[in-house]
């Protein structure tokens, strides 16, 4: 059998290959998802690594014109594990999805080697473009829960897009993508391994700051004005009060 696939040709139909990747799959899997106790329990248990196998066998269909074929073992896998891969993209080695349920992944989608992406991510188009669509993720790139990054552009090797984004323009290497639409933050001077080093909550989100800042800037003013209308009232309260203090005098009857 595998000397037939081998004259078939095409890079997934190797079974020694296949196994080699299955294997790659089944360490990054324990790397990065401290709840993996066992190799047994990844290959058993976890719907990101089936729907990356099945992914891989429509993909060989897929590159020898059965696209039939490649599209209902597609289907399937998407009603079996919740994850929906194209047969037509191009994924690299040792990805991980992480709880995966929700993950969509157009047909002219690009990914690098050593990416970890979680639950509800969708890599798809906008609608507007034709040919290549969907986006190119580098090697070693995150995608937080939630995150959509939408049309035909790049996202930087070593990049991570935090939980919910959604990205809608190129995100450049070592830099963080946050909020809707996403601004860019860049990680100063430092490359980070951020599939390895997984954290989506430290991440600073600059609407957020901009905001914070203009509630600072307010208060600021209103603390002006405060001022201002003091010292403007403070003469006249003065006024009034010797005023006062001089009826008071006058009026003044001696026993």
């Amino acid at each position: 059998m595998t000397r037939l696939l081998r004259k078939r040709g095409g890079f997934y139909c190797d079974l020694e290959e296949l196994s080699l990747h299955l294997l790659e799959d089944i360490r990054a899997y324990k790397r990065n998802d401290p709840a993996a106790r066992s190799a047994i329990e990844v290959v058993l248990l976890y719907n990101g690594l089936h729907a990356t196998i099945d992914y891989r066998i429509a993909h060989w269909f897929y590159q020898h014109r059965c696209f039939f074929i490649a599209r209902a073992i597609s289907q399937w896998s998407k009603m079996w594990t919740g994850i929906e891969i194209h047969p037509g993209a191009q994924i690299g080695r040792r990805l991980v999805i992480d709880h995966g349920t929700g993950i969509v992944i157009g047909e002219t989608t690009q990914i690098g080697d050593d990416c970890l992406l979680y639950q509800g991510v969708t890599l798809g188009g906008t609608g507007k473009d034709v040919g290549k669509r969907h986006p190119t993720l580098g090697n070693n790139v995150m995608v937080g829960a939630g995150a959509k990054v939408l049309g035909p552009f790049c996202v930087g090797n070593n990049a991570r897009i935090a939980a919910n984004a959604v990205v809608l323009s190129e995100v450049p290497a070592d830099a963080t993508a946050v909020g809707i639409p996403a601004q860019i933050v860049r990680i100063a001077g430092q490359s980070t391994r951020f599939a390895d080093e997984v954290d989506q909550t430290s991440v600073k989100d600059p609407r957020s700051e901009e905001l914070q800042a203009l509630s600072q800037r307010l208060e600021l003013v209103e603390k002006l004005l405060d001022q201002e209308y003091l010292a403007k009232i403070a003469p006249e309260t003065g006024k009034n009060t010797e005023d006062s203090n001089k009826k008071g005098s006058d009026g003044h009857v001696s026993l």
